[in-house]
């Protein structure tokens, strides 16, 4: 199988790039510079789709970067980033004479609105509340194609909680706090934390990507891209805790997040949302971390 990956040099593209090549597909990454085994968003928008059975999108810039500031600039590199390089593969997708069986999209559970108790799964209902929503309603319109290309190529999105992984996501601004013992829960720490190893996230999107004897429809398939186990964030410090030797006393207020990161923003670590992989499990998709304690295990190599 020849994959397209947007995106494919972040860290869940590099996570995916590997799985692929060990399953022994072809896989060209859309990038901001050419090189082997590499095309460019402008080459893409010039020449068309290079020939693929399949194609993914993970382009945008990381929403939690340490090094901006929570300002309009920000937020609007936020959606350009994702919107705009969605709607240019799928404008090409559209537009191939060829186009691939399996469209993929990643994008996130910020759709579904944060709550203690409602739970959530792929058919859920959602209507966009909030800054983070209403990027996830444009990214995923982005994607849509047209009905005649419906037709032939499956379109998936798939919604992943924090991603957790030894060499980028959630994890790596979070284990230097840990080590130096003033790692804690994040505001109340009642919120629920859904999460994702990045090993199972590629794992979701190369299932995906695999041919199926399912008729294509003009609606995406929806996978909500977490783990089955659900946490607390006051469950996770104190497990990541555990396996680390390091005390969590000390949480950090909500109030204090807000200042640091923007109150848009920080939302996403002192909010959190119960969302269950209902149609990931029916898939028949096997998760090789399916709870918290052996997915940071793996992580922090205890």
């Amino acid at each position: 199988m020849r994959v397209l990956i947007g995106g494919g040099t972040g860290f869940v593209g590099r996570e995916l790039t590997k799985l692929l090549k060990q399953k022994g597909h072809e896989v060209t990454v859309i990038s901001r510079q050419a090189g082997p085994g590499k095309i460019t968003w402008a080459d893409l928008e010039s020449g068309g789709l290079p020939p693929c059975d399949g194609a993914v999108n993970l382009a945008g810039e990381n929403i939690m970067n340490p090094l901006r500031w929570w300002n309009d600039s920000y937020k609007k590199d936020l959606f350009t980033s994702r919107v705009d390089t969605t709607k240019t593969l799928a404008q090409a997708i559209a537009s191939s004479p060829s186009p691939p069986h399996t469209w993929v999209l990643v994008t996130g559970v910020a759709c579904y609105r944060p709550s203690l108790v409602t739970q959530y799964t792929e058919e859920s209902d959602w209507t966009p509340f909030d800054l983070l929503s209403r990027l996830v309603k444009e990214w995923e319109g982005a994607a849509k194609l047209p009905d005649e290309t419906a037709k032939s190529t499956r379109q998936v999105v798939v919604r992943p909680g924090a991603v957790l992984g030894r060499d980028g996501g959630a994890m790596q601004q979070m284990l230097t706090p840990f080590w130096f013992g003033v790692g804690g829960p994040l505001g109340s720490g009642r919120q629920p934390f859904p999460w994702i190893h990045v090993s199972d996230l590629a794992g979701i999107i190369a299932h995906a990507l695999e041919p199926t004897t399912q008729l294509p429809s003009d609606q995406p398939v929806v996978l909500n891209g977490v783990a089955p186990t659900q946490v607390t964030n006051y469950e996770f410090t104190k497990e990541l805790g555990r396996i680390m030797h390091r005390p969590t006393i000390i949480p950090v207020p909500g109030f204090a997040l807000d200042c640091l990161l923007g109150t848009e923003r920080a939302v996403i670590l002192t909010q959190g949302q119960k969302v269950v992989p209902k149609r990931t499990l029916e898939s028949g998709f096997r998760y090789q971390f399916s709870d918290i304690s052996a997915a940071l295990r793996e992580i922090v190599g205890s």
